[in-house]
């Protein structure tokens, strides 16, 4: 069995997973995933297996952790997770079909890429995705389960590694201080210098920078 509590016990439980394991559930996966709502750069979802009897202390919600501590647990988390599998949907995708769906399609991604498969899922936050496995969303499950905690860490850190890339092929925007977050100082040059390809055009806050250019072409 799991252990039911956090060392912090504000912080996330195996509640969730206790309940799973009860109905019959050998492989839980959390799945979460980071940036649906910055301004530009990718949706990256990571789902996590944990093991029942090695339980990764400081575990929480990403939100609420400093980078470093963030990397100190991706490290362990990838150390003593069973399985972990991680996807990203670009920018241009998200354009095309809408950060929600293109979050979705990361969630699914990243569940199929763990071998052998979890045979059930939860999920944070009220969604479902579209895979024939049981699953659960769960609201605030960052907060609330082990193992949704270690995705969105997981999430978290691998999305700010690629936003450090973009940085070097698009420094002018200071991707390397908000990670694409909707900032005054990224709103401002995205004024300055229009949106890059890695910005999401529909947003608001790079889309009102399009108006001039669509206003042209009547």
């Amino acid at each position: 069995m799991r252990r039911t509590k956090s060392p912090d016990s504000c912080g996330p439980s195996s509640r969730f997973e206790d309940e799973a394991a009860a109905q019959g559930a050998c492989r839980i996966a959390g799945v979460d995933e980071a940036g649906r709502g910055p301004l530009a750069g990718p949706v990256v979802a990571a789902a996590v297996v944990l093991s029942s009897y090695h339980l990764i202390p400081d575990l929480n919600d990403s939100k609420l952790l400093t980078s470093s501590q963030r990397e100190d647990l991706f490290h362990r988390i990838q150390a003593k997770a069973l399985a972990i599998g991680v996807a990203s949907v670009d920018s241009d995708a998200i354009n095309e079909i809408n950060i929600f769906q293109a979050t979705r399609s990361a969630m699914s991604q990243a569940v199929c890429r763990i071998s052998p498969p979890p045979d059930y899922l939860l999920i944070d936050g009220p969604i479902s995705i579209d895979l024939d496995l049981p699953q659960r969303g769960v609201i605030k499950g960052d907060r609330l389960s082990f193992s949704v905690a270690a995705a969105g860490i997981i999430a978290k850190v691998t999305r700010d590694r690629i936003m450090m890339e973009l940085h070097e092929q698009y420094p002018q925007y200071g991707f390397d201080k908000h990670k694409g977050y909707a900032t005054h100082a990224h709103r401002e040059a995205i004024l300055r210098y229009g949106p890059s390809p890695v910005h999401r055009r529909f947003f608001k806050g790079v889309a009102e920078s399009l108006l001039p250019l669509f206003s042209k072409t009547f």
